[in-house]
């Protein structure tokens, strides 16, 4: 199989950056879009070219690293995978495929295809995580959870942080990133005591981050790699709701189930 790629090659932040033209030869059926990539770059270090620049790193969907745009689709035309789950079979023998970065302000390109996804990072660091009590620690099955419950959480908690959602959407939001990091937490006994603060200073760091407000497309669910829903969003409101109503003292805060048992 031959493939045309249409590739962005920027030298760094400050390059003004275009489109290279690329012939990719000799392509098998089975191989992974990233190994097609590979087998271009091997191609282009022989003819003493500088190779594409790109994430990658399990090559598995769990990482999330390799975060292209397919032909204006993040991680390509299949529902449910990553870029590293894609496989040329899905081409037709000679189309033409254009690839890109991640497009989001708070995405800087740091060279070709590979973005600066910090930002995100940045908005966990603001709340995503429970706080540890380092004395007696707690046998888990102590605190019983419903299977519904757990489900949820686990749905959340998918979440590969990719940021596939912010490059579908056309405000750059990162909203169902924050949700589904929220609604997991949100969910368990260990997260309850923290929810209020949580949602508020994750919400806070995404704006401060630059991402915009969600625009009620549901771009972002429809390339998420894990198929996380939209509902999520949902969740993430009331939340946010319901810290504006603990904050006004009409409502408190549950107590950390390890801290009742220290």
């Amino acid at each position: 199989m031959t493939f045309t790629l249409n590739i962005w090659r920027q030298k760094g932040p400050e390059d003004s950056g275009r489109f290279v033209t690329y012939e990719a030869r000799d392509v098998s059926a089975g191989m992974s879009f990233l190994e097609m990539l590979d087998s271009v770059n091997q191609r282009l270090i022989a003819d003493g070219e500088e190779p594409v620049a790109f994430e990658q790193d399990c090559r598995e969907g769990i990482c999330g690293s390799c975060s292209l745009v397919i032909n204006g689709v993040p991680h390509g035309p299949d529902r449910g995978i990553t870029t590293c789950q894609l496989y040329m079979r899905r081409f037709p023998d000679g189309a033409v495929i254009t690839i890109e970065p991640w497009r989001a302000r708070s995405f800087p390109i740091i060279k070709d295809l590979v973005v600066d996804r910090r930002a995100l990072d940045r908005i966990m660091q603001a709340g995503g995580y429970i706080s540890v009590n380092t004395g007696g620690a707690v046998d888990g099955n102590v605190l019983l959870i419903g299977k519904d419950q757990a489900e949820t959480a686990m749905d959340a908690a998918s979440c590969i942080g990719c940021g596939a959602c912010v490059a579908a959407c056309k405000n750059a939001s990162a909203m169902l990133f924050v949700a589904a990091k929220v609604s997991h937490l949100a969910s368990l006994p260990q997260g309850k005591p923290e929810r209020t603060h949580r949602v508020r200073a994750m919400l806070e760091a995404m704006d401060r981050e630059g991402f915009g407000s969600c625009g009620n497309q549901y771009e972002c669910e429809a390339v998420c790699p894990k198929s996380i829903g939209v509902r999520f969003i949902a969740n993430l409101n009331r939340e946010y709701l319901r810290a504006g109503v603990v904050e006004s003292g009409l409502l408190s805060e549950p107590e950390a189930p390890h801290a009742e048992s220290a």
